[in-house]
Order: structure tokens, then sequence, then C-alpha cells
């Protein structure tokens, strides 16, 4: 089964791309798109996900919602702690660095929830709407548990300053601003943008994995100074954390699409808003541990095998 969803998977054209664009770079091909591209392109690719959110969460019945969104507040609160004992006791990572790296797996990668979107949607395999608030509980959620790990080794400024960071920072408001227009505006109205956000989505998200394909390969040449145990952990926990998202998932009463989709959203390892709020509040932790580990080896992992294997955990649970 995971076999045939792999497949699938890579034949996708956002994960050709993304592959092509990492062999390339590894073999010195010059891929990188214009660099005034990527913001837009990964503004737009949030907003549309949070009017596509917002829609269906206005047609959404509150019953519905509630105990995904408990399931989520758990998935937030218990990954980060298993990425920590992870990090700290079999990778031998110090505190510091140990709560950086679990407060970046207990957040989400939104790039990687927009692949599984977009792999669910090309195997007919529907999913609840309202998953993009999700996101937005758990990106917060995770790196606020992470940091509260380090204990007295960041400072009560540079907490809050963090904290400030992550809830007014760019990915979540672009989240929040589409989910508002989408839950406002609704479906019928919106219809005439369908066009732009639904008709253009598979192509730009193509367009912004080329890109983030080229980073990623210039990050795994930092693999190899990472450690063994930092590159077999950071395949190790997102499978730990994709199987806890998974029963979660179920036993809050999502669809297999939806348990796919919390899956996927916590073996995810943030490489954006993890980074800026543990730069602020822990600037003694080493980016070239968590960046090297969120994006040279956990993302590459999901976009390519991680994804197939959630999605098959999700049908063997529902």
């Amino acid at each position: 089964m995971i076999a045939s969803v792999v497949v699938d998977n890579l034949l996708s054209a956002p994960v050709i791309a993304f592959v092509v664009a990492i062999i390339a770079t590894l073999a010195r091909f010059d891929l990188r798109l214009p660099e005034s591209l990527y913001p837009i392109l990964s503004a737009y690719l949030l907003v549309a996900i949070g009017i596509k959110g917002g829609k269906a969460l206005a047609d959404a019945d509150p019953a519905e919602v509630w105990m995904p969104v408990i399931g989520a507040v758990l998935v937030g609160v218990l990954t980060p702690l298993v990425a920590f004992a992870a990090m700290r006791f079999l990778g031998r990572i110090d505190t510091v660095n140990a709560s950086a790296l679990a407060a970046h797996y207990g957040s989400v990668s939104a790039v990687t929830f927009t692949v599984v979107l977009a792999t669910l949607e090309a195997s007919d395999i529907s999913y609840e709407g309202f998953v993009t608030g999700l996101l937005a509980i758990l990106e917060v959620i995770g790196i606020l548990v992470g940091l509260l790990l380090a204990g007295g080794s960041s400072s009560g400024a540079g907490w809050r300053e963090a904290v400030g960071e992550v809830v007014r920072g760019r990915s979540v408001a672009l989240l929040v601003g589409g989910l508002v227009i989408g839950g406002v505006v609704g479906a019928e109205r919106l219809a005439p943008t369908d066009p732009l956000f639904v008709g253009l989505f598979t192509g730009a998200l193509t367009l912004f994995l080329l890109e983030l394909g080229v980073v990623a390969a210039e990050r795994l040449r930092d693999v190899s100074s990472a450690g063994w145990r930092l590159v077999a952990l950071g395949v190790a926990v997102p499978i730990v954390n994709g199987s806890i998202g998974a029963v979660l998932g179920a036993l809050s009463g999502l669809s297999t699409g939806g348990v796919a989709v919390l899956a996927t959203l916590a073996a995810s390892a943030s490489y954006i808003a993890a980074p800026a709020a543990v730069r602020i509040a822990l600037p003694k932790a080493s980016p070239g541990l968590y960046v090297t580990a969120s994006l040279g080896i956990t993302f590459p992992f999901n976009i390519v095998v991680g994804i197939p294997i959630y999605v098959s955990i999700a049908k063997a649970l529902t």
C-alpha cells in the first residue's frame, strides 16, 4: 500500500520539481527563481490555503470542529515533548539545542501541509476544510512548548518577544487573513476568484517547491557535519510524531484525509516561524543544528517519503 502511494506522490508535479531541483543543485546547476518571486509565491499559497479553509469553516458544524481542535492542541503539546526527549537523551544534545529542536518539531511546515493537500486532492481523498485552522493552532503551540522546555535558558523579555514574533508572524497572519476572507465572503461570492486561488494553486506550488528544492539541497551539504544521530532522529521523530497525530486525528473523528493532514502536520518541522522565534528566545542555540535538521533532513524526507506513509497510516486507522 505504502509503495503505491509513494509512487503516486513521486509522480506529482510539485514533488518531481522538488526532486529535480535537489539533483540539479547538487550537480551545480543554477535553478534558483528570481529572488523577488519567492515571497510572492509564499504569500499566495498561504492566502489561498486560508481562503479555502475559511470557506469550509463557514459551512462547518461547530460540533464537528471542537474535537479536532482538542486533538490538535494535544498534538501541539506532545510532539515537542517527544522531540525534546529524543534529541536530549538519544541524540545526546544539550538542553538549549534540544529545546530549539523541540520548538521546530513541535511547530509545523506550511509547505509540507500544502503538499499533503495537493497529494490528497490528486488521489481524490476528501478532507475537512477547517484543517487550515489546525495548522495555525499547531504553529503557535509547538513553538511555545519548545521554548518552555529550555527553562531558564531564555530571558523573560526574549521569550515574550519570541511569542510575539510567532503570533504576529507573516505566515500566521496570512493564513488567518485568508480564513477570515473565506469565512466572511463565502464560497458563492468568492467563485470569481477561483481561477486565481484554485486553478493556479498547483502550478504555484510546483514553482515554490522548485525553489525549496534548491534551498534544501544547499542544506543537505551540511548534513554530513550534523552527525549520524541527528540524521537518524530527523527521520525517526517525524514518523513517531506523525503516528501520534494520526491516532489523535482518528480519535477526534476526522475523515481519512483529515487524519492524514493532522499526521503530516504533526510530523512536519517548521523552518520559517520557529527559527525566527528561537533566534530571539534562545540566541545560544545553534542554527546549524535546527535549520539543518528541519530543512535539510526532515523536509525532504516528508515531501518524498513521509507523506505517503502518513496517508497509509490514516487509511489503516479509518
